[in-house]
């Protein structure tokens, strides 16, 4: 399996939150029908982590009676070779794989959010000091950042989301503080400073709902990265999942050895994983070009 490391910068550009709610889902799926379409995937990934046990036919763990079986009407997706139902694997995977990525963006997208905030808004040697900070994070290649943290922290659920957050962390950070930097300059930040206004309430009532739209962006982007990086980290033995809570990336490093002889053990997984990247990243991408004003009226 080929590992893809995390970028390490988005190139999602500078943006202002303008229309919510349905009028914005509305312009998204006129606009980036292919976007939506893949929102819409996301949703049902989702849905699917959520109610793996009631929709896997089997129990994932426990072996069957056929051993590599290929892909067939009692087992869509085939056997492996301890006998077990891969379509029931991958349905009871996403847990795992989506809730990991999740939680990492989570992590990655508000400790981010928080430096860049601060580091823009502070200037001086605050943000040097956490520009400095975010480089050297950016200096280590991402997933031998990750193996670095989980070889000092034992994996486990919030030790392989927090080392994938690292990860996150610096591209989040820079976009903030580039949003930041552009609205503290504006006259009614300014006059809010000039009428007194402690620096905590600028940040939060006025600079903080205008960095709203690119850290949802910057997030749902992000996703697709994350489910990537957990689906290496677990072929390199270093993830979170089980026999009874397999993840994706764990049944790649399982079955291995089989790819050549039962090309579903390999296939099955892989469409998975490939299916929930580029769906996180096509809606992201669409919902960046919605939300950024430049975009609007073209295409």
């Amino acid at each position: 399996m080929t590992t893809t490391a995390i970028p390490r910068e988005v190139p999602v550009p500078e943006l202002r939150a303008g229309r919510r709610g349905p009028a914005a889902l509305w312009r998204l799926a006129r606009r980036k029908p292919v976007g939506a379409l893949a929102g819409l995937i996301c949703v049902a990934l989702v849905l699917v982590a959520v109610f793996a046990r009631q929709l896997a036919p089997y129990d994932p763990a426990k072996p069957g009676t056929q051993r590599l079986k290929p892909p067939s009407a009692q087992h869509w997706f085939g056997t492996d070779n301890l006998f077990r139902d891969i379509y029931s694997r991958i349905l009871v995977g996403s847990r795992v794989s989506l809730g990991v990525g999740f939680s990492a963006v989570l992590v990655g997208t508000l400790s981010g959010a928080l430096v860049g905030l601060i580091s823009g808004y502070s200037g001086g040697w605050v943000d040097l000091l956490m520009n400095r900070l975010m480089d050297t994070i950016m200096a280590f290649p991402p997933l031998i950042l990750a193996m670095f943290v989980l070889s000092v922290f034992r994996p486990s659920f919030v030790s392989v989301s927090m080392a994938i957050g690292i990860i996150i962390m610096p591209a989040t950070a820079r976009i903030v503080r580039g949003a930041v930097l552009s609205i503290k300059t504006l006259q009614y930040v300014e006059a809010a400073a000039a009428l007194g206004s402690s620096h905590l309430r600028i940040m939060l009532r006025h600079v903080l709902p205008n960095v709203v739209a690119p850290i949802i962006v910057i997030a749902s982007i992000q996703v697709g990265n994350a489910i990537l990086a957990e689906a290496a980290l677990s072929f390199l033995s270093l993830g979170v999942s089980t026999d009874a809570q397999p993840s994706w990336g764990k049944m790649l490093q399982d079955t291995r050895q089989f790819w050549q002889a039962a090309w579903w053990t390999a296939v099955m997984p892989g469409a998975a994983i490939s299916i929930a990247v580029l769906s996180f990243n096509l809606f992201g991408d669409a919902l960046r070009d919605v939300l950024d004003p430049r975009l609007r009226g073209q295409g």
